[in-house]
């Protein structure tokens, strides 16, 4: 609480999902938007997720704007969603293809699988070119390998051995 009090948008954040979990949603909105104003990503996305899945009243231009801030701030799961959130129109008549697509690529770059996966689909389709699909497939790798380290494979390993879930 004394982080809340002291403005931290990681703390306010977290107690948001308190709240959340506690099934107040309405209280979790609040911590939400203000950990969002003071530029928390993290918060953009849950956001998104609340005004999207029902949690409250459904509002597509709150959950693409959410998104949008989020995946400004570099949240790949934000941008995967913005990728779909575009297709979703384009099946109303009013979005593009492409924009889905390189939001996609977006987040593969920074390591999201399911993105490759949806880029992967868009490629056999024939959506995505072979250099864009292979570009992306390589930045995923890069952002993988970059998250890999020493102590990481430690941590991996004793939780393999103990069966500890972190």
């Amino acid at each position: 609480m004394k982080r809340v009090k002291a403005n931290d948008p990681i703390a306010i954040c977290a107690f948001g999902m308190r709240r959340y979990n506690e099934g107040d949603f309405e209280s979790a909105i609040d911590y939400w938007e203000k950990s969002a104003k003071l530029g928390d990503a993290e918060a953009h996305y849950l956001l998104s997720n609340m005004y999207w899945d029902g949690s409250v009243a459904a509002d597509m231009v709150k959950v693409y704007n959410h998104l949008k801030e989020a995946a400004i701030a570099g949240h790949p799961i934000a941008r995967h969603n913005l990728g779909v959130v575009e297709l979703r129109v384009v099946e109303l008549g009013i979005g593009r293809e492409d924009r889905a697509v390189k939001h996609w690529i977006i987040a593969a770059n920074l390591g999201y699988d399911t993105s490759l996966k949806k880029l992967r689909e868009c490629y056999a389709e024939g959506f995505v070119s072979k250099e864009d699909f292979a570009a992306a497939l390589r930045a995923h790798q890069a952002a993988v390998d970059a998250t890999k380290s020493p102590k990481r494979e430690e941590a991996a390993e004793c939780s393999r051995a103990t069966n500890i879930k972190f």
